[in-house]
């Protein structure tokens, strides 16, 4: 089956302009200007009015799978990656069993096989004890060694020196840390459990799990990997004077030249500690959403080089789990249905352009983790792509939501995009909000 795309507007590796793509089977077969002929196609669709644009790949993602089903699994959660434009993710160890073995890392890729609708990998957990087992991952198979350092979730933390050494001198991979400093975290909690009780109000979540917790996690990160010479890529930067520790150089094509790069997730840039009022514990999440000063440096440094890519941390939960304060309400929201859509609205907004969007959802994690055949609009790739309707003013509502869990965070908010279409490997898995439940992505492999 061939399909060809045409009059669209093609978003492309930093250009812009009509034209149309044909695909023959999985693979882009041709994408050509407008006014070029493109012949044998089997089925046609007039683009005309919308934008065409490489699928999303999602670095980092909690689908709960296996062991916390209750409130989101690989089904449910990748049908809303599909529904968001999102054609690739990766998604985290901290599950039931944690996926800190080889037999665990296994079982997850069996389940992604089995139910996932978009294309997939998995991170392996460090912890303080398993470093002997990096060596033996598959670098072509395995995207990323996930490093709690300073964070209790999931009881993975590495906190001794000589356990997170061993872990940065011997993965043959890159390392994704969630940096945040559990001594300072813990002396911060105790001084607000004194000033106003055993569970403080939300609005004291950014000042518990604070800049400087974040701040001295991140800079020995950045430490080790320079001592070490590993492959480090920092989570859900949150702080301006995080910042610092980046350099403002953009990845390049070839990105064995940037050893450290940084992510930062889509809710850390749209919200800030005044919304904490207005929504509460739904904004929970760690690190913590912090300043307005903070979020508007986080949206400075998405253009300056200095953040690399920008993925969701997508961290479904039930609503009755979110209750309470910093201490009972639990961390984590579900962002990946609509993270390419409030993404373009900072980009109607000025904050960014479409292709810069399209730079830091597609393009960069591609680059960054050495995906093979994926993350760009070019002949022989995987034909992994988003169709796109601009200027379609929508407000999103409870009924839109196609995460287990059932909520957003953005419910009632108004975007100026909305994603028409999305395409896995040359297939039609998402269509005008239909998911194609017969449908399984592929395991995403990696050329290093």
């Amino acid at each position: 089956m061939k399909t060809l795309i045409k009059n669209a507007t093609i978003i492309n590796e930093g250009q812009r302009f009509t034209g149309s793509v044909l695909i023959d089977g999985e693979r882009i077969a041709q994408i050509a200007h407008a006014g070029t002929p493109v012949q044998g196609a089997d089925r046609i669709i007039d683009a005309e009015g919308l934008f065409l644009i490489p699928g999303v790949i999602d670095d980092h993602v909690h689908f709960r799978e296996p062991g916390l089903t209750h409130k989101a699994d690989i089904e449910s959660e990748s049908r809303a990656a599909a529904a968001g434009g999102v054609t690739s993710f990766m998604d985290m160890p901290n599950v039931q069993p944690l996926t800190t073995t080889l037999e665990t890392l296994q079982q997850k890729f069996r389940l992604g096989a089995e139910k996932s609708r978009v294309n997939y990998s998995f991170f392996f957990g460090a912890t303080n004890d398993n470093a002997h087992l990096l060596p033996e991952l598959d670098p072509q198979k395995v995207c990323g060694v996930k490093l709690f350092m300073g964070s209790s979730t999931g009881n993975m933390l590495v906190d001794r020196i000589d356990a997170l050494r061993q872990v940065f001198s011997q993965s043959p991979i890159l390392i994704m840390t969630h940096c945040e400093d559990s001594a300072i975290i813990r002396a911060n909690l105790q001084t607000y459990k004194e000033l106003y009780g055993e569970d403080p109000d939300v609005q004291y979540h950014p000042e518990i799990r604070s800049t400087e917790a974040c701040y001295r996690s991140t800079a020995l990160a950045v430490s080790l990997a320079r001592e070490t010479g590993a492959r480090l890529h920092v989570a859900h930067v949150t702080t301006e004077r995080e910042l610092e520790l980046f350099s403002p150089t953009p990845l390049r094509t070839n990105n064995h030249d940037k050893r450290i790069t940084a992510e930062v997730c889509v809710a850390h840039l749209l919200f800030s500690d005044k919304d904490y009022t207005r929504l509460g514990t739904r904004i929970k999440c760690n690190p913590a959403i912090k300043t307005m000063a903070d979020r508007d440096a986080l949206r400075r440094a998405l253009t300056d080089g200095r953040i690399d890519v920008v993925g969701t941390d997508h961290a479904p939960h039930l609503l009755c789990e979110k209750t309470g304060g910093c201490v009972k309400a639990v961390s984590g929201m579900p962002m990946i249905q609509f993270s390419l859509v409030s993404m373009l609205s900072l980009a109607d907004k000025g904050i960014l352009s479409v292709e810069q969007v399209v730079e830091l959802m597609c393009h960069a994690p591609a680059r960054l983790f050495q995906i093979a055949g994926r993350g760009f609009l070019r002949e022989g790739l995987q034909a992994d792509l988003v169709l796109l309707r601009p200027d379609c003013p929508w407000a999103l509502c409870k009924e839109d939501i196609l995460s287990k869990c059932g909520w957003s965070p953005l419910e009632g908010e108004t975007f100026g995009w909305r994603v028409e279409q999305t395409y896995c490997n040359g297939h039609l898995v998402y269509n005008h909000g239909h998911v194609d439940d017969d449908y399984r992505g592929q395991a995403l492999t990696f050329d290093r």
